[in-house]
């Protein structure tokens, strides 16, 4: 199986769990508890010993290939959304271990509950917004950018007068107005979150 293949492979797997965790944090729309009540209602379908070992295998592959692809593929990316899907793996490749090794060390070595608080603490305290927001941000712009650049690839007729460039630019909108609404959600309609007590760790409090 070529390390096309697999990406792929893994990258499906990834991108149905990445839909749940971003429908989740939409929700935060309603505020902060609908937000940690439907993760508690989503956990036990992927926050299981088998699932959860497929998720952080799917990860681990998505980053290896990843790297590999964009190396190899650096130099012969010519087309906008060429560009585009290196870019936004290398970004996501990078989220990834980041992400993945935050909220690991918050469960086992801070023992905290890595719910709504645990990610938005950085997110509503100031000088860390100044980087938790864009690094957010550009972590859900670039999984919808990832994903317009494919559908350019694969797709190959128009669908309602759009043709498959414009849909993959219409996916791409779609991403950059859904993080604002999150992130509307996730900022409490942007006016800040008051951070529990045993969270204040992660803001050096």
């Amino acid at each position: 199986m070529s390390i096309n293949k697999i990406h792929h492979i893994a990258g499906l797997t990834i991108t149905a769990f990445v839909g749940i965790h971003l429908f989740n944090h939409l929700v935060s729309i309603g505020g902060a508890d609908k937000h940690v009540e439907m993760m508690h209602t989503l956990r036990p379908f992927y926050r299981n010993i088998f699932v959860e070992s497929i998720l952080l295998f799917a990860f681990f592959v998505q980053i290896v290939s990843g790297l590999k692809l964009f190396k190899e593929n650096r130099k012969s990316a010519t087309s906008q959304f060429d560009k585009l899907q290196l870019w936004t793996g290398l970004y996501l490749a990078i989220f990834f271990i980041i992400h993945l090794s935050a909220v690991f060390s918050g469960r086992h070595f801070l023992h905290l509950d890595t719910n709504f608080y645990f990610g938005v603490a950085g997110l509503n305290s100031l000088p860390f917004n100044l980087f938790f927001i864009p690094y957010y941000g550009l972590a859900i712009v670039s999984f919808f950018g990832h994903i317009a650049s494919i559908h350019s690839k694969k797709m190959k007729q128009s669908i309602f007068g759009l043709s498959p460039n414009k849909q993959s630019f219409a996916i791409l909108t779609f991403g950059i107005i859904l993080t604002i609404v999150i992130f509307y959600g996730l900022t409490n309609h942007f006016q800040g979150v008051t951070i529990p007590k045993e969270y204040e760790v992660l803001i050096g409090k």
